[in-house]
């Protein structure tokens, strides 16, 4: 898919983008990088693809570095912060990308810990270098957006609640990132094909994902969200802060 922003738009620009080693993430922070921005790209286990993207941007001509850290751990945000700091003396952009909660194996909280405490304590401890008028972009699922007024799969659901109390806890903030002039977007899209969560939810429902096709009309691809992604860190900031990905007649809007 072609890039969504112009060739040189975010030239000097600052960007670190969650869980961008693949998927979503790996696709946005690409876009960023074409568009001229300087890019973090962010792993929690996935060293060797992260470096291989930071090598890919470098081929093209862009600018970018791996930095490892579990956004639950937050001595390694802290110093995913530090090295941001040392090398790119700040941020303008901060895509909260990365999330999870249906993985195996994990502490029952998980899904909480890292859905909401995590991307609070991640905002919180990047806030001190975001410049007046950087922006961040929280991404999200309809899902979860709508969890509180739309039941949904029964397998997603504690990722949906602890997603949407993640956003909650967010906007929580907004007086904070307000008084330092940066601003705040969500980003919400149905079911993505071809994610990590999309292929564990058909994992363990067969069929969920078709299912929600048939009834959506059609799913965004990775290459296709993460453009709408990528177009909100430059797109003026909607008057309620959440830009809605794609049709939302199956969702019921939020009082």
């Amino acid at each position: 898919m072609s890039n969504p922003l112009a060739a040189g738009s975010l030239t000097g620009k600052r960007a670190l983008v969650t869980g961008s080693s693949r998927g979503i993430g790996a696709d946005t922070v690409r876009y960023l990088a074409e568009a001229g921005a300087s890019v973090v790209v962010n792993y929690r286990n996935k060293e060797k693809r992260a470096l291989q993207l930071v090598d890919a941007i470098a081929a093209g001509g862009g600018t970018a570095i791996a930095v490892g850290a579990d956004l639950t751990d937050a001595a390694t945000v802290d110093a995913m912060m530090e090295r941001v700091r040392d090398e790119l003396g700040g941020l303008d952009v901060l895509v909260m990308n990365a999330s999870g909660g249906m993985e195996s194996g994990m502490a029952e909280d998980y899904a909480l810990q890292l859905n909401r405490d995590a991307q609070v304590r991640l905002l919180r401890s990047a806030l001190p270098l975001l410049a007046p008028g950087a922006r961040v972009v929280f991404v999200t699922s309809h899902q979860a957006h709508f969890i509180r007024t739309t039941p949904t799969m029964p397998e997603y659901e504690p990722v949906a609640l602890s997603k949407r109390a993640g956003e909650d806890a967010l906007l929580e903030l907004l007086p904070e990132l307000e008084a330092a002039e940066v601003e705040f977007v969500v980003v919400s899209g149905d079911m993505i094909e071809g994610t990590i969560t999309a292929t564990l939810l058909e994992r363990s429902n067969p069929g969920a994902i078709s299912q929600r096709k048939e009834s959506a009309g059609k799913l965004y691809n990775v290459a296709e969200f993460a453009a709408e992604v990528a177009t909100a860190v430059v797109a003026p900031v909607p008057a309620d802060h959440v830009v809605l990905v794609g049709d939302v007649s199956d969702f019921t809007p939020l009082s």
